[in-house]
């Protein structure tokens, strides 16, 4: 498991973020939804211009009215298709500038909670590290001494009469031995 999942400043890093994204999706659905209803007002325009220009076609007696009703027609056409382009480029605009102020309304705290959270991995990661090699020297001290004891002492031997001596692997034995040698009376001082 991630060992940050749980901590604050990954908690208050997420929730930021979160906003962020959230508010930015707000605005691009506000806009998307704009285009889509200035597409839906064209595309009625374009109806009911076609549904008069049907009309008057029909109803004409004469080829001259005919073509007459398809020239008035085509000039508003173009007026209103120049109107769409203008709208849009309106649009794009305002979407961008919507864009810029949420990125900008949250930049400063989602900045704020990434710095926070990079400081607190590094501080994580530094302890783990030290405690990793910490737990190497000490695997490395117990291969390498395997009869230490872990709280420091020296290797113990006991001699023939049941006392303990610190010192050296075989220095009880030779201690021993050379208190066996001796005669009984005489000191070892």
């Amino acid at each position: 498991m991630f060992p940050f999942s749980q901590t604050p400043a990954v908690r208050s890093h997420m929730d930021a973020q979160t906003a962020f994204l959230n508010d930015m999706s707000k605005s691009m659905f506000r806009s998307f939804q704009q285009m889509c209803d200035l597409n839906i007002q064209l595309v009625q325009t374009l109806v009911e211009e076609s549904t008069l220009a049907s009309q008057q076609v029909l109803s004409a007696d004469r080829q001259t009215e005919l073509l007459s009703a398809a020239s008035a027609r085509a000039q508003p056409t173009s007026e209103k298709l120049r109107a769409y382009q203008h709208h849009v480029s309106r649009l794009a605009a305002e979407a961008q500038v919507d864009m810029a102020r949420v990125t900008e309304q949250h930049v400063q705290n989602t900045t704020r909670t990434a710095r926070a959270l990079v400081d607190e991995v590094a501080r994580t990661t530094a302890e783990e590290t030290e405690r990793n090699i910490r737990t190497q020297q000490e695997a490395l001290r117990n291969a390498a001494d395997p009869f230490a004891r872990p709280d420091g002492d020296a290797r113990r031997s006991m001699d023939g009469n049941g006392e303990v001596h610190r010192g050296q692997p075989g220095q009880g034995a030779q201690q021993a031995n050379a208190q066996g040698n001796r005669p009984s009376g005489a000191s070892t001082h």
